[in-house]
């Protein structure tokens, strides 16, 4: 019997510590930081976890495009945990495919308690997100005045009980669209480089000089390229914008006008299909620009850029002495163009808000800042960044900047919305040639309109 129960409890050692061995053993899931941090200090038990969307990585990796080892955000864990004696910072990282959807999912089920949300336009009238005019006012040590002009005005939006925008989100990424082109294939033409804010006329003039065979290489040169796809909406709203009109109205749905027929609207997409003819085939399925950015580019303009789509790869590439910058159309007030980017918000639901605050100031202090533009590659939305020396060898970044503080504010309030997919559609019917642009814009605004009615 002894011998039994011996025998009994060596199993139940034996099993236990195999329990042990495997809860050790386990490790954190995909996409998350291991619990770390915590403590005695003033933050003593105090936990967030912080969702980012993009290229963020966990720890230290290669860069693809530079080759460069980047430091993952266990460096943003550190330094938040040093900055919070007692506090631990977790950090989910997802990518932007299907980014709406699974933030969604997050906020529903009490998953994190700070979100990068490039659509809090969208969540903000759920009331799930907390207001974040209270705690600036309760903070003497922050200002607004940190941040690239417009950046804080354009994610102003309403709440579910707001009758005026208000801050629900704070910049953290900062992004902007712009006009890029080859300077080699201009020379290589004998025309002028682009003016630091062209017209419509000015670009489609330059294109026309610049399609057909390159008189020194001989290889064909397409004046201009744009996607007629996926960014096709913002870029004739633009052209719009450049004319002084818009796309309408409103930021509450039933407010919004949309504008989709206006003369300038009209105009913008009649010169979009008569740019075909200086673009490559297949832009409509965002192709034909396979060279850009290479030393055999044959493209002289490319409408609608973003800075993920030329900056490092400029560099990278060794195409500083080739690649410039021009400015989208503006309006008269020197206004025009896609407000993008993604702001910090801290859910509703957070048990801990204070500390997610103190995780949204950390992240737009110029440490976190300078991590986004020199490790991830991202661009920085605050004004001293002007003035770092990283920035400053990479003098393209200053018409960035410039590009970010211009843009048309508040965001587009449809721009992750129907309205954006239904124009988008419509701007392919008319240069795929199954609609007249008047027929498209007719069928884009009845859409779009029933659309908000019905939503």
């Amino acid at each position: 019997m002894k011998s039994l129960l011996q025998k009994g409890t060596l199993m139940m050692v034996i099993a236990l510590l195999s329990i042990a061995a495997a809860l050790t053993g386990c490790s954190p899931k995909a996409g998350t930081t291991e619990n770390a941090g915590g403590g005695d200090g003033e933050w003593a038990g105090q936990r967030i976890k912080v969702q980012l969307i993009g290229d963020f990585t966990m720890e230290t990796s290669t860069d693809p495009i530079t080759g460069d080892s980047i430091k993952g955000v266990e460096v943003l864990k550190e330094e938040f945990e040093k900055q919070h004696p007692g506090a631990t910072v977790e950090f989910i990282i997802m990518p932007w495919e299907g980014y709406t959807e699974k933030t969604q999912a997050m906020i529903t089920s009490n998953e994190a308690d700070v979100y990068q949300m490039p659509g809090v336009a969208d969540f903000a009238p759920q009331g799930v997100l907390e207001p974040l005019q209270p705690f600036i006012e309760n903070d003497s040590e922050f200002s607004l005045d940190i941040f690239i002009d417009n950046q804080v005005e354009g994610w102003k939006v309403l709440g579910p009980d707001d009758d005026e925008l208000q801050i629900y989100g704070l910049p953290f990424l900062g992004d902007a669209r712009f006009i890029s082109y080859d300077k080699k294939i201009f020379d290589d033409w004998g025309v002028e480089y682009l003016s630091d804010h062209p017209t419509m006329q000015e670009i489609a003039e330059k294109a026309k000089k610049m399609t057909g065979k390159n008189p020194v290489t001989g290889e064909q040169n397409y004046g201009i390229w744009f996607r007629g796809d996926w960014s096709s909406a913002f870029t004739l709203v633009n052209l719009a914008e450049g004319q002084n009109g818009s796309w309408g109205e409103g930021f509450a749905w039933e407010e919004v006008k949309f504008n989709f027929q206006s003369p300038e609207m009209l105009n913008g997409l009649n010169w979009l299909a008569d740019m075909q003819q200086y673009a490559p085939k297949g832009l409509v399925s965002n192709q034909g620009q396979e060279k850009w950015l290479t030393k055999d580019n044959n493209i002289a303009i490319m409408l609608n850029q973003g800075p993920g789509d030329i900056v490092k790869q400029t560099y990278a590439q060794g195409l500083d002495d080739r690649i410039a910058i021009a400015q989208e159309f503006k309006n008269e007030h020197g206004q025009g163009g896609l407000f993008a980017g993604s702001p910090l918000a801290i859910a509703k639901n957070s048990k801990n808000k204070e500390l997610a605050w103190e995780w949204i100031k950390f992240a737009t202090s110029e440490f976190t800042q300078k991590y986004i533009f020199e490790e991830v590659g991202g661009v920085p939305a605050i004004k001293a960044a002007t003035e770092w020396e990283s920035v400053k060898e990479k003098p393209l970044m200053l018409q960035v900047f410039e590009a970010m503080s211009t843009p048309m504010t508040p965001r587009y309030p449809w721009g992750s919305s129907q309205p954006r997919f239904i124009l988008t559609s419509e701007i392919e019917a008319t240069l795929t040639g199954k609609r007249t642009p008047e027929e498209a814009l007719e069928k884009a605004q009845k859409e779009s309109t029933d659309w908000v009615k019905n939503r």
